[in-house]
C-alpha cells in the first residue's frame, strides 16, 4: 500500500526542475561554444567525484561517441577514468591534487575544463579550476545551491536549487543531456568549423556528411551484401 512519502523523491524533482527551467539559455550557450571550440581542435576535461564521476563520463561518451544522430566524435576526456593515473597521483601527491595534476598534463590554452559537485565544495575540483586558469583555460561548474566555492572559482556556474544531493545529481543528468542536444544541433547547423573561407566543408562538415553516408545506398548504385552473404 502507498504511504504519503512515496512520491516524496519525484516531488523534490518536480519542484527542484519548475526552477532548472531558468537555465536552459546558459546550457545552449555552453552548448553552442564548446562545439565552436572542439570544432577547433580544442578538448573538454570533466572531472567530479562519486556520482558526480559517473556523470561527467556519461558526457565524454556522448561526445566521443554519439548522443542520438550519427556525426564525427570530439576530443573529451573523465579525468577519473584513468585508474592507473588517478591511484598514482592520490598516492603520492594527495587526493587534492587528483585532477589538478591531469588538468596540467592534457589541458591547453582554449580549452574548457566542466567540473560537477553537488556541494561546490570539493578541494580536488577547486584545485584543478585553479590550476586550469593558470594554463589559460575555461572553467565551467555544474553544482548544487548557490553561492559555493566552485561556482565562485569559476568562469561560469549552473546551479542547482535542490536541497538533496540525489536531486542536485538528477539534474546534472538533465544538464548533460540538454548540453549534448545543443552541441550536437551547432554541429548541424554549421556553428563550428564546418565551412572553410573559399565556402567548401571543412574537416567537420566533411566528416558530417560522411557519417550520413555510411551503410546507405547511392541511388541506381549496388546493394551491398549483407554481413554473412557472399
Amino acid at each position: 500500500m502507498k504511504t504519503a512519502t512515496d512520491t516524496t523523491h519525484c516531488d523534490d524533482l518536480a519542484k527542484a526542475l519548475e526552477a532548472f527551467r531558468d537555465h536552459a539559455p546558459l546550457i545552449e550557450r555552453w552548448g553552442t561554444e564548446l562545439a565552436r571550440r572542439l570544432g577547433s581542435g580544442a578538448r573538454l576535461l570533466v572531472a567530479g567525484n562519486g556520482g558526480s564521476a559517473a556523470q561527467a563520463q556519461h558526457l565524454t561518451a556522448e561526445l566521443v561517441g554519439r548522443y542520438r544522430e550519427d556525426r564525427p566524435p570530439f576530443s573529451a576526456l573523465a579525468l577519473h577514468a584513468d585508474t592507473s593515473s588517478t591511484t598514482a597521483i592520490a598516492n603520492d601527491y594527495g587526493v587534492q591534487e587528483l585532477f589538478a595534476r591531469q588538468t596540467a598534463a592534457h589541458g591547453r590554452p582554449g580549452d574548457v575544463l566542466l567540473l560537477l559537485s553537488t556541494s561546490g565544495a570539493s578541494a580536488n575540483l577547486l584545485s584543478a579550476a585553479e590550476r586550469a586558469h593558470r594554463l589559460g583555460m575555461t572553467v565551467w561548474a555544474l553544482t548544487g545551491r548557490s553561492p559555493n566555492p566552485l561556482q565562485l572559482g569559476a568562469d561560469d556556474a549552473l546551479c542547482v536549487d535542490a536541497p538533496l544531493a540525489a536531486t542536485v545529481q538528477e539534474l546534472h543528468l538533465v544538464a548533460v543531456h540538454m548540453l549534448c542536444e545543443t552541441f550536437d544541433r551547432a554541429v548541424e547547423n554549421g556553428e563550428t568549423g564546418r565551412v572553410t573561407a573559399d565556402g567548401r566543408p571543412g574537416v567537420v562538415g566533411r566528416l558530417v556528411g560522411r557519417a550520413r553516408t555510411v551503410g546507405r545506398t547511392p541511388p541506381g548504385g549496388p546493394v551491398a551484401p549483407r554481413k554473412g552473404q557472399a
